[in-house]
C-alpha cells in the first residue's frame, strides 16, 4: 500500500466517524519530498492551529525526524506502510 492510498482509506474512517480535520496534502500518488508535507503538518501543530496530527511515511522515521524538530511533536503521530515490492 502507498502513503497516499493509506491517507484516503484514513480520510474515508475520519468522514464516517465526522471527525473534522484538514489534508495537507499529497494530492496524488506520485512520489513527494515528505519533508514538505511533514513541516507543513508540524507547524500547523506547533503553532496552536491543529490540535494533533497524522504523518504518513513508509517507515515513519523520516517524518519523525521533521517532527521532532517542532515544538508539540508529541501531538503528532506517524503511521507506516509497508510499500509493495
Amino acid at each position: 500500500m502507498q502513503g497516499w492510498n493509506l491517507k484516503n482509506e484514513l480520510l474515508s474512517l475520519l468522514n464516517n466517524l465526522r471527525i473534522q480535520y484538514v489534508d495537507y496534502g499529497t494530492d496524488s500518488p506520485e512520489s513527494v519530498d515528505y519533508p514538505d508535507f511533514g513541516e507543513k503538518v508540524s507547524e500547523a501543530v506547533s503553532s496552536g492551529k491543529m490540535e494533533s496530527g497524522i504523518l504518513i511515511c513508509g517507515t515513519g522515521i523520516g517524518m519523525s525526524i521533521v517532527a521532532n524538530k517542532f515544538r508539540g511533536s508529541g501531538r503528532l503521530y506517524a503511521m507506516t506502510f509497508s510499500p509493495q515490492r
